[in-house]
């Protein structure tokens, strides 16, 4: 038993950390980051504010990560993410085929407990940053809601994975929040702010499931009660997947961290007041013997603050594909703006303008340009906001985590500043560590002189010549233009030989297509066009392509 007399005043427990890396934010940056960098011989300490690892893919807010390859929405259909996100994912698809987001939790909490080089302090949030010059953090402080714990974390390096840019916020570094002018960058898509807004907003999904019995529902007095006049309802089709209601969005015209609070109520407004119109409106009989299953108590944040590196990424350099020297990972998700009012909008849900290919990302975007031991890391890298469009994807920013936790190790190893090592001779060595990894940078021609695999000579026993896609399933209706897409050479008469059915006399328009540049695998430019007279029945169809 414990018993204290009275006290006038009591503080809580406290505790000193030493690390080489302090990483805030447990979200798939911050979880990247982390274990490069352990697994590389750093002490790291991971503070992660949330009960869960994960961030936006966590649990508590259910988002479904991807990344450069859109979701097969683009034609980067090969740029799957490497290195450790890469391992995550193929553990999950392996553990967890339902998708079920409760288990992403456990392998995510499982890779960071298997690392005896990471501290990890869930639940903790960090308040204070002292520096010990102006352009150097110290240390940071953090509380523990669950132990009544305060923790100061002293490292010569720190990882700000938070999202909002908590830690680069109280050390004062630069950032910005909002759209650019489209003279800033020249760029074409950035968005008239007074009609389209400044930010992209927050959104909360739900889950439904089907009971045996009809259920009756009733709203609560707070929800809004005029759903089925929403822009975006007509959206909506009854279903179970909550992730399916990304556009139940809001929040943008508003400082999206100050606000936030108010924002999630705003939206839990919504959800409950759509679910009112789905139940009661009699526009969905189906929904007859469903109930709610989940509502997410966090919103899934898109955008705060964004940081100023050394560079700062737009529009061009996603468009025009632009390799600098400090080149580290690579995005492939389209720029991807949001209207600020969301779910009130009368524009679409959003404008997604895709690029040709894949574009690299410079180290110089990772670091604050203001302090010299800095690093960013997920949403708030230096990007205007036209580009965080596209490289605020979850696989991308799960990449620059891997480029930090990698980055730190060299600065610890060779006494550099995050500055530093973006020199020239020095990313060197930071760009042949990741590659080692598996994170594959665009058109890189890298060279390892330890590398003996480079000094093989390859020979191969056998060829196969393609020659032949053998018939595979059922007949496909062409409700709209399909493509097939294979490696041929140029300069070569092909001949094709393939099987239609028409259910009546037409004609069928086919076009040979390939690719403006050697950089990606967008079908740009048509090399030859063929219309044939169909007669209605089975028949046959020979083309012949001589593709100069």
């Amino acid at each position: 038993m414990i018993k204290k007399e009275f006290e006038n005043l009591r503080s809580n427990r406290s505790i000193d950390i030493n690390a080489d890396l302090l990483v805030a934010g447990g979200g798939l940056s911050g979880v990247c980051a982390a274990i490069v960098a352990a697994r590389k011989g750093s002490k790291v300490v991971l503070i992660q504010d949330r009960p869960v690892l994960g961030g936006n893919a966590s649990s508590e807010v259910r988002l479904w990560a991807l990344g450069a390859t859109s979701h097969m929405g683009n034609n980067n259909r090969w740029s799957r993410e490497g290195g450790v996100i890469n391992e995550i994912l193929l553990e999950n698809l392996k553990r967890n085929k339902e998708g079920n987001s409760l288990i992403l939790d456990t392998i995510l909490l499982e890779k960071v407990l298997e690392e005896n080089n990471i501290q990890l302090l869930l639940n903790t949030a960090i308040y204070n940053v002292e520096k010990e010059s102006e352009r150097k953090i110290k240390n940071v402080e953090a509380f523990c809601s669950q132990n009544s714990t305060n923790y100061r974390v002293f490292a010569p390096y720190f990882c700000d994975a938070s999202g909002d840019g908590v830690v680069a916020f109280m050390a004062g570094a630069s950032f910005r929040m909002g759209a650019e002018k489209k003279e800033e960058f020249d760029e074409g898509f950035a968005p008239n702010v007074e009609d389209y807004g400044d930010l992209l907003g927050h959104s909360i999904y739900f889950t439904t499931k089907n009971t045996d019995n009809p259920v009756k529902y009733t709203a609560p007095s707070f929800a809004i009660k005029n759903a089925g006049e929403l822009p975006r309802i007509k959206n909506y089709t009854y279903n179970n997947h909550g992730c399916r209601l990304w556009w139940v969005e809001y929040g943008g015209r508003m400082d999206t961290i100050k606000n936030s609070e108010f924002i999630k109520m705003e939206l839990w407004k919504v959800i409950y007041g759509i679910w009112d119109h789905v139940k009661n409106s009699g526009k969905y009989p189906e929904s007859e013997n469903a109930t709610l299953e989940w509502v997410g108590t966090v919103p899934g944040k898109r955008e705060s603050r964004r940081f100023n590196g050394d560079y700062m990424l737009s529009q061009k350099d996603i468009v025009e594909q632009k390799d600098y020297y400090d080149r580290v990972l690579h995005g492939g998700w389209a720029m991807d703006l949001h209207p600020a009012d969301g779910i009130y909008s009368k524009h679409n849900s959003c404008s997604q303008w895709h690029g040709k290919g894949v574009y690299s990302i410079p180290y110089r975007c990772l670091y604050s340009k203001d302090l010299d031991n800095l690093f960013l890391a997920g949403r708030i890298i230096s990007a205007s906001h036209v580009a965080f469009g596209s490289t605020r994807i979850m696989l991308t920013c799960a990449m620059t985590g891997q480029v930090v936790g990698m980055a730190a190790n060299l600065c610890l190893k060779n006494q550099f500043t995050t500055r530093q090592l973006s020199e020239e001779n020095n990313v060197k060595e930071l760009q042949i560590e990741l590659n080692k990894e598996g994170q594959s940078i665009p058109r890189l021609d890298w060279k390892d002189e330890n590398d003996i695999a480079s000094q093989a000579d390859i020979s191969v026993s056998s060829e196969l010549e393609l020659n032949q896609l053998p018939e595979n399933g059922e007949w496909q209706k062409l409700e709209f233009s399909v493509a097939q897409m294979i490696p041929l050479k140029k300069q070569t008469l092909y001949r094709f030989q393939l099987k239609a059915k028409a259910s009546k006399d037409c004609k069928l328009n086919i076009q040979f297509k390939g690719s403006s540049t050697a950089n990606h695998f967008t079908p740009d430019l048509i090399l030859d066009n063929q219309t044939l007279e169909m007669k209605k029945g089975e028949q046959e169809i020979v083309l012949c392509a001589d593709l100069d």
